[in-house]
């Protein structure tokens, strides 16, 4: 990765990457955004279940590849399929079809629950691709990427500047829980303590917005005209175009095998 990539870094502790180094690492940030992207497409408008677990196979291979942490990708795909469970759950009860049970008087269909499945296999299958190309890339790094893909200036100066000033927002919110507490202020479920809380976001609104109207001035003054310079060199290498390959085969498989 080419080190003038990370120029632009900041002390967002969120950017430090703690997973080991991985083949997944070498490769150009562009190809991986782009397969994510790509891949996310091709199981998303996939309605055959062969095809599907295909595609949660292959997003389990990038993982493995990608050495993702294995308990904190865990703790990730178990938060997601908790909305999941609700689907699974509800789904049966409001989709029209033949009937697999009923409950309460409430029918409960097979079509329902095989779409409810459909879905979750989806969502693990793009979840696990997402972390594995992308969720191991720097965020300074993805945006630069994101740029060169030719995203929207807006959105990649809005991801930019987000994953810059979030950590500031959390330090002022630190702050002023710390001084709240100076004054004896203690957690409660009454009225007086959701009171403090409104007050206490409504600050911290308050805070952000001239803090950003400082950051702004700053920037004017050191000749900000609307647009982030790139100084990073991606170029792409032999290995680059061996996994475009690669992914272009996977997905013309994803793709071809919904028409059998």
């Amino acid at each position: 990765m080419p080190q003038n990539l990370e120029h632009s870094g900041t002390s967002w502790k969120g950017q430090q990457l703690k997973h080991h180094s991985s083949v997944i690492d070498i490769l150009d940030p562009r190809a991986r955004v782009a397969a994510a992207v790509l891949f996310a497409f091709a199981v998303v408008l996939s309605h055959n279940f062969a095809v599907l677990i295909f595609g949660l196979a292959l997003a389990l291979v990038v993982a493995a590849l990608a050495k993702l942490n294995f308990k904190r990708t865990l703790r990730r795909v178990i938060a997601m399929d908790m909305f999941m469970i609700f689907l699974v759950i509800m789904l049966p009860f409001t989709t029209p079809g033949k009937e697999m049970f009923s409950l309460f008087g409430f029918s409960a269909s097979v079509e329902g629950l095989l779409h409810a499945c459909k879905i979750a296999l989806k969502a693990n299958a793009v979840v696990l691709a997402l972390l594995g190309l992308v969720g191991t890339m720097g965020a300074t790094t993805l945006g630069h990427a994101m740029a060169r893909l030719k995203v929207p200036e807006k959105l990649v100066h809005l991801l930019m500047f987000t994953v810059r000033y979030l950590d500031v927002i959390g330090q002022e919110y630190k702050r002023m829980r710390r001084a709240m507490q100076a004054r004896a202020f203690v957690l409660r479920s009454n009225m007086h303590t959701w009171r403090s809380m409104g007050y206490l976001v409504g600050m911290l609104l308050v805070h952000s917005l001239e803090r950003s109207e400082r950051i702004m001035a700053a920037m004017k003054c050191r000749g900000y005209q609307g647009k982030l310079y790139l100084l990073d060199n991606m170029a792409m290498v032999r290995h680059d175009y061996y996994f475009i390959a690669l992914t272009g085969f996977c997905l013309a498989i994803l793709v071809g095998l919904n028409f059998y």
